[in-house]
């Protein structure tokens, strides 16, 4: 039995200083109920509470945790790093350094740019689109997630080729109209709305392979239609790999798909686990931006040393080591399987999606393809998976819409203890 005493007291006290008790709203478990558990310290695959509670890990810090927590190369980078200063706001050689073997790694980019986080690598994306074609119209889909700049935070309106409307607060119908809304996986849509809004899109954002409503592929055909349609009507496609990039291959989705992007959007493996983003693109694109060309972007603290020591770390290690795919790859298939073979025995309707080493369980009786379909799952029969779960020291998303990561330090023996705690507590799901 998991006891929470501390966890709790300290989501108490935290509430009373900071907004909802938390630095991102996930992380309350409003989607499950509950308070949210305090993280002490964390090794390998493994979380350790404040409560002393041991916990398989499946979130990972939202996918950058790849070698898992600690990392040692990573964690000794920073080390020898911060004895050197913290910040210059200055160029540095190891900015250089990682940039070409991103470069390196990842399928047709010239040229990267540092930032300090997914959303902010999004934004200058779109910015960088806007301003590379002159115009000022975006494409985005129902269920991916960009980051909380206006302009991502969008939901759709009442057809196809209508505007989008704001999905908080603070967005201004002004920057709305400028969003549109398609669904995920859904070519003709995504043509229509280019046929009513000729030579007025400059960009078409999609995360390549889902995992902000589960993680969601896409269907054949999509992604090559997208790229097509982009050609055809002078617009660039945006990837965003926050989280695919370096963790479903070594150059991504793009080397997994087959696709090319015009602008590839990077951060969590890229930063080792501190705060970092990218995002990269051919020459013709990068060169648009300052100070060499016209479109501005900047922060003091993108680049940071170090930031760009454990992001090195990081990709080196997975440079060097490329069989790491594949063996992530198959323990995510083993635990697909695993739980797959025990929602069968107890007869629990649900689907799965995978791919590399993102999971999802989906408690749907359809194909989960969308969002809509994503939205159609039981998400009471999901809370009770969760706490059901999380009792029997099993740490996943605190949301229905939420991708797994697997990450190599899991152990076989880690992926059986989770596939018994889920047999465990299936009868009463």
């Amino acid at each position: 039995m998991m006891i929470y005493k501390r966890s709790s007291a300290l989501f108490a006290e935290a509430q009373e200083v900071i907004p909802g008790g938390v630095n991102s709203p996930v992380r309350a478990f409003k989607a499950v109920g509950g308070d949210p558990i305090f993280v002490k310290e964390a090794k390998g695959a493994y979380l350790f509470d404040e409560d002393g509670n041991k916990l398989i890990d499946y979130i990972n810090s939202w996918g950058p945790m790849i070698l898992g927590h600690a990392y040692q190369p990573v964690v000794d980078a920073v080390i020898e790093r911060t004895k050197k200063g913290t910040s210059f706001g200055t160029p540095t050689e190891l900015e250089t350094q990682i940039a070409k073997l991103a470069v390196k790694m990842v399928p047709g980019i010239d040229k990267i740019r540092f930032v300090n986080s997914g959303t902010e690598a999004c934004m200058s994306a779109v910015r960088l689109a806007r301003g590379f074609t002159g115009r000022d119209k975006i494409i985005k889909f129902a269920g991916c997630y960009h980051g909380h700049s206006d302009s991502f935070l969008i939901q759709a309106g009442s057809g196809a080729v209508t505007f989008g409307s704001p999905n908080s607060p603070g967005v201004t119908q002004g920057t709305a109209k400028d969003t549109l809304l398609a669904e995920y996986n859904n070519l003709d849509q995504v043509r229509e709305i280019f046929e009513a809004n000729e030579d007025e899109i400059a960009t078409v954002i999609l995360e390549p392979i889902a995992g902000n409503m589960g993680c969601i592929p896409p269907a054949e055909g999509f992604l090559e239609g997208l790229k097509a349609l982009c050609e055809a009507h002078g617009a660039l496609l945006i990837f965003d790999e926050v989280m695919t990039g370096f963790r479903l291959a070594a150059g991504g989705a793009q080397e997994l798909t087959g696709v090319q992007a015009d602008i590839v959007t990077f951060g969590k493996v890229i930063g080792g686990g501190l705060p970092v983003g990218a995002f990269a693109a051919r020459n013709e694109i990068m060169n648009h931006l300052a100070p060499l060309g016209p479109v501005y972007q900047a922060g003091t603290l993108s680049g940071n040393p170090l930031a760009m020591a454990a992001g090195l770390a990081m990709l080196e290690a997975l440079d060097r080591d490329r069989e790491i795919f594949k063996r992530l790859e198959e323990k995510t298939e083993y635990l697909h399987k695993g739980i797959a073979q025990v929602l069968i025995e107890n007869k629990i309707t649900h689907t799965i999606n995978r791919v590399g080493s993102m999971i999802s369980v989906h408690f749907a009786e359809e194909a989960v393809t969308d969002f809509a379909s994503a939205s159609a799952g039981a998400n009471d029969t999901f809370k009770k998976f969760f706490h059901g779960l999380l009792a029997e020291g099993v740490y996943i998303a605190p949301s229905a819409y939420e991708t797994w990561f697997i990450t190599d330090a899991l152990t076989y023996e880690d992926l059986d203890a989770t596939i018994a705690a889920v047999a465990k507590i299936a009868p009463t799901l």
